[in-house]
Formats: C-alpha cells, sequence, structure tokens
C-alpha cells in the first residue's frame, strides 16, 4: 500500500468499522477504531438531544484526541500503516448539527487549538450511502440507542461529510457503497485494495462497487 496513514468516514452505519477491520488484517496495520460505546452521554443524548449534545460532543473530541495522539506517536516496528475508521474532523461535523450557534463557536475554538495538533491521513476512503440502506445496517446491528435516528437526522450529517470533502480538497476515494457488502463480497474488498495500490492527486476518485 502506498500510504501509512489511511482514514475511513462516512454516516451512521455506512460500514466504517468493517471495512477498516478488513483492511487492516489484509495489509497487517495498525488499526485504531473509534470508542464511541464509552461516550456515557450516547444513549442520553438520543432522548434527549438539546440536552445532552454538548456533553456529548467535548467527550468525543477528547476521547478521540487522545486515542489517536497516543496511537500516532507510537512507531510499531512490525507495522508500518495505520488505518482509523473515524477523520478526526468528524467532531466539528457532528458539533455543527448538532449544536446552537453559541455552543458550536466555543466549541470550533476549542477543536482549532486541538485539531493542530492531530496528524491528518494520507487519504481519506469515503463510504457514501443511500439513507434507506443506512436504516437497513443500523438495524441490524441493532445497538438499541440508534433505533430511532430520523432520516433527515442522516441526511444532514451526510450533506455535512459531503460539503466538508469538497470545500477542503482532501485526496479522497469517494465509495458509492449503496451495494456494499465488505464483509460477505471479496471483490468489494478488492476494489478498495486495487484503489490505495494507485497514486492520487487531491480532490475526489470515485468508486462504484458493482
Amino acid at each position: 500500500m502506498k500510504y501509512n496513514f489511511v482514514t475511513i468516514e462516512g454516516n451512521i452505519g455506512a460500514g466504517k468499522t468493517t471495512l477498516a477491520q478488513i483492511l487492516s488484517k489484509h495489509y497487517n496495520s495498525r488499526l485504531i477504531l473509534e470508542e464511541f460505546a464509552d461516550n456515557p452521554f450516547l444513549p442520553k443524548f438520543y432522548e434527549n438531544p438539546e440536552q445532552y449534545a454538548f456533553p456529548l460532543e467535548l467527550f468525543f473530541m477528547a476521547e478521540r484526541y487522545k486515542q489517536l495522539k497516543e496511537l500516532l506517536q507510537v512507531k510499531d516496528m512490525f507495522q508500518n500503516a495505520t488505518i482509523s475508521d473515524y477523520l478526526f474532523t468528524k467532531c466539528l461535523l457532528f458539533a455543527k448539527v448538532n449544536l446552537p450557534e453559541e455552543e458550536y463557536r466555543l466549541y470550533n475554538k476549542l477543536f482549532d487549538i486541538i485539531h493542530a495538533q492531530i496528524i491528518q491521513p494520507d487519504i481519506l476512503i469515503y463510504l457514501h450511502s443511500p439513507v434507506n440502506k443506512l436504516q437497513e445496517n443500523i438495524k441490524k446491528r441493532n445497538r438499541s440507542y440508534e433505533q430511532s435516528i430520523p432520516d433527515d437526522y442522516l441526511t444532514t450529517l451526510q450533506d455535512s461529510y459531503i460539503q466538508y470533502i469538497k470545500q477542503h480538497n482532501i485526496k479522497t476515494l469517494f465509495v458509492d457503497a449503496s451495494n456494499a457488502d465488505f464483509l460477505h463480497n471479496e471483490e468489494h474488498t478488492q476494489i478498495i485494495i486495487d484503489a490505495l495500490n494507485q497514486e492520487y492527486e487531491n480532490g475526489q476518485h470515485y468508486i462504484t462497487l458493482p
């Protein structure tokens, strides 16, 4: 693989963690998975977003920073590459959707201070799925607190990701994951592997899975 640090992103239920685990095993690379289950505010947020959005996002940012800072500073002589199932900037994208304006401005100031200390990925794999596919995946994994996520919330998050990628001209493999089944379809995984063996300029490079 031509990249030392690969990040996989996408909406809730897009398949980020599954693909990260498969690629990490294939490349024998270090794996960084978001520890969302440790956030005590997550179930409360889905029940009462207005009350718990700010502590939810602060907790996520602190945990992501701690995890990335520790793991990316430690050299592993047996594993040259690192694959992560989240982009640190997702802190800001989710905060913009979830927080009222004044809280978002404060959060943004904290984010800017922390973000400057984080190593950025060499390439981003963005998994783009329609909302109905995301809802199917969310139901399949059956996390109780996710079962009532509204379609318009997923749509807003999707729009935020796409806008960010376009604005910042990030080197991105933009994957149409409408039919993605990385767990059971080896061809889908191989397409991603083949793509990671190529070099790209900054910007979006589109991949469709059959």
